[in-house]
């Protein structure tokens, strides 16, 4: 998508989180795990010795499996319409330790496979389940991982992810400029109540626009609902059959100052320009995730934080600071009372969950927005406040995830809930353009 809409001519700038991956412990020892290998290994030397050459095959089997799935050609496996489990099987063939990770293993064995120090284990489970709505105890978690480490941003930096100048809202400008010189008609602030396959939409101000093909970027319960009774039958029980249920809480922090980590003293160091993760013990794993389903908040919750301003400055007053929290799990539904009830004790315990590793939180906050996924639904429009419209656990994969052609002529989805899955990867919709013009022509 960057290279085919010739986005960095047009002003993309990303600068790659090389700084890589932070995690504080109990006991007051801490890890970053770079991306660049020789500083990771200098720190496992340091931190876990008997571990180094374990996650150096753990980054490997991570490795292959990005290479031959999404080799850097017309062989990208992303950019089949809907690859079935045996032609990712063939890809895979001979690598037993990559067709484990992809289809079998939960996070938790994923990890022991290959690491023995307790804490290095627990620092990444809760790459197995960013977004999803199972434990890193349960089969096909390991997925999870590799689906968020096999992105193409860059051929040279595999994997690799990173900030946007001016920040993610930059991107749609950008492919909308692109669509405008194309011929394209944007409208914005014009709700749509309708989809009449092979006619168009019905406005919620009852303004009828005609065009023989509509693509849908909702969420597939959402067209559903647009669709009413058009929707094909077999159609509509597939898509009321996918969990879609979000279990994760965003916290947005506005600071006068970033976390003091009291296990890496100072405000302005390498960790903070790396992706923040708090952990929790298993048996934290397990009870958060069981209060969850159960309709209650935890005792405590994992955390992936983000400090944007330490890429880009400029997006906050001088000397103030924003960081964004991802966290779980939180109910969707609570079993007594509603998210206006208990909104702020989420919130508060996100924070906590991350101050007991700091010197300076809460004090340091100024300001702080809690969006639990019913915010979340409604803000952004995410049936369930799920991120990835639907699970992205390997049975629901491949040529299990949504087409993009759907049985309503002329109806397209291009959103998380077709293959490859949800992520910030376009790929989606760059999918369902190539769908349309195939079928045009």
């Amino acid at each position: 998508m960057i290279d085919e809409l010739g986005l960095p001519a047009r002003g993309f700038r990303w600068m790659p989180a090389m700084a890589g991956y932070f995690v504080p412990f109990e006991d007051g020892s801490s890890i970053l795990l770079s991306e660049d290998d020789d500083a990771a290994i200098a720190e496992l030397q340091r931190f876990a010795p008997g571990d180094v050459q374990g996650w150096l095959a753990m980054q490997a089997v991570i490795g292959r499996a990005r290479e031959a799935l999404r080799p850097d050609d017309e062989r990208d496996l992303w950019l089949d319409p809907a690859p079935t489990r045996a032609k990712v099987e063939a890809r895979l063939a001979g690598d037993d330790e990559a067709l484990a990770m992809m289809f079998d293993l939960s996070m938790a064995e994923f990890v022991a496979r290959y690491l023995h120090d307790e804490r290095l284990q627990l620092a990444y489970l809760g790459q197995g389940v960013i977004g999803t709505n199972a434990s890193p105890f349960d089969p096909g978690t390991a997925y999870i991982r590799f689906h968020h480490s096999c992105g193409r941003i860059d051929p040279s930096l595999p994997g690799t992810w990173g900030y946007v100048e001016g920040g993610m809202g930059r991107i749609s400008f950008l492919i909308c400029d692109v669509a405008r010189e194309a011929g394209a008609v944007v409208a914005t602030g014009v709700p749509v109540a309708q989809i009449i396959p092979q006619e168009g939409v019905v406005l919620e101000g009852g303004e009828r626009l005609h065009a023989p093909v509509v693509i849908a970027n909702a969420d597939p319960r959402v067209t559903l609902r647009l669709l009413g009774e058009a929707a094909d039958g077999a159609w509509r029980a597939q898509i009321e059959s996918i969990p879609i249920e979000g279990c994760t809480v965003k916290v947005n922090l506005a600071l006068a100052e970033p976390p003091n980590f009291t296990a890496r003293p100072g405000l302005d160091e390498a960790h903070h320009r790396a992706q923040i993760n708090t952990p929790l013990s298993r048996q934290e794993w397990r009870t958060a995730y069981a209060a969850a389903r159960r309709g209650e908040l935890p005792a405590r919750l994992w955390t992936e934080s983000y400090l944007q301003t330490a890429f880009a400055p400029s997006i906050a007053p001088h000397g103030r600071h924003v960081l964004s929290m991802f966290c779980q799990y939180v109910p969707h539904t609570f079993a007594e009372g509603t998210w206006d009830d208990h909104r702020d004790r989420a919130g508060r315990l996100a924070l906590d969950s991350l101050a007991r590793f700091t010197s300076n939180l809460p004090d340091a906050v100024v300001d702080m927005e809690i969006l639990g996924p019913p915010d979340i639904e409604h803000e952004v429009g995410l049936t369930g406040g799920h991120i990835f419209q639907g699970e992205c656990l390997p049975q629901y994969m491949w040529e299990n995830r949504l087409t993009y052609e759907t049985p309503m002529h002329g109806v397209y989805l291009c959103g998380a809930a077709t293959h490859p899955g949800g992520s910030v990867i376009a790929v989606n919709g760059r999918n369902a353009a190539m769908a349309v013009l195939q079928k045009r022509r």
